[in-house]
This record gives C-alpha cells, structure tokens and sequence, in this order.
C-alpha cells in the first residue's frame, strides 16, 4: 500500500501526463466546421469582411422517412406569392413558377372586372404587360432572358392588388 506521502507524488508526477493524454483525445474529436473545397478567401472592405468558398467538392447527404437533408450545402427557399393582396372575395394563382415558356394566371371569383398585369424585371422596368379579361390568362414568356421578375396585378382603379415573384427558367 501507498503511503499519503507516496500517493501525492505519484498524482503529482503523473497528473501533468493524465490530463496531456485527455487533452489531446477530447480535443481529436472535436471538429469546427470544415470542407473541401476548389478555391476561398477572404475579402475586406470598410463595412467589414467576410470570408468565402466555392466548388465545395465533398459533403454527406442524410436521408430519413420524412426526407433528406444534404449537410454543408446551402439550399435556396423561396415563398410565393410576395406583396401584400388587396383583395377581396378574389383569388389569384399564377403558376408554374418556375417557368420555362408560358404562365398561366388563373382569376377565382372573376367577375366583368377590368384587371392588368405588369411583369417587371429586378430593376423595376417593365418588359410585359397586358390585358386580363377572363377567368384564366396565358402569359408568354418564351421571349424573356432567364432571371427573376415581378409580375403585378392591377385591377379596373389602376391600384395594385397582388404581386407575384416569377422565376423564368
């Protein structure tokens, strides 16, 4: 058996090494966030810096019973329609949305109203526009560039009652 003396040296001599070998081991498993990627850097300005990656070459997909979520890829989420609606006991859809060639714009409750549509690009120009004269209306957008736009229903007062985010693909 150890003396108290004997005991306290032995802690002594050995803790140094105990809490090296916890440090190094705890430490090994404990990852920041990382990946592989093709190029990077960091970019400074007067409003502060930020640091960037591109060609992220490596990432896990998880997968479940619900879904599947793809770690270390940022994913875009958008929610449409944008704006506010002002209207009343009248329902409007614009799909699809994305859209390749044609967009179908669908009136519910149409009534004889007078309504307008106004498609405006992201620096607020308008690159279509037309009359709505019935309860469905084909857009054509096969002679758009591929971008997002703004389509803008406007009713017989000329105000704007919904708006819509439409991505042309």
């Amino acid at each position: 058996m150890f003396s108290l003396k004997q005991s306290k040296a032995f802690v002594h001599m050995r803790l140094p090494h105990l809490l090296t070998a916890i440090i190094i081991t705890c430490g090994s498993a404990l990852h920041a966030q990382e990946s592989v990627n093709s190029a990077g850097g960091n970019a400074a300005g007067s409003g502060g810096s930020a640091s960037y990656s591109n060609g992220q070459v490596v990432y896990t997909t998880n997968t479940g019973a619900t879904g599947s979520v793809a770690q270390g890829v940022q994913h875009a989420y958008e929610i449409f329609p944008v704006g506010i609606s002002n209207l009343q006991n009248v329902s409007i859809a614009a799909w699809p949305n994305p859209t390749a060639d044609m967009l179908v714009l669908n009136i519910g409750n149409y009534k004889q109203a007078s309504y307008t549509y106004v498609m405006c690009d992201a620096q607020g120009k308008a690159v279509l526009n037309g009359t709505i004269n019935a309860a469905q209306t084909n857009i054509n957008t096969q002679q758009l560039a591929i971008a997002a736009y703004f389509l803008n229903i406007y009713d017989q007062r000329n105000q704007q009652i919904q708006s819509f985010k439409i991505i042309k693909n």
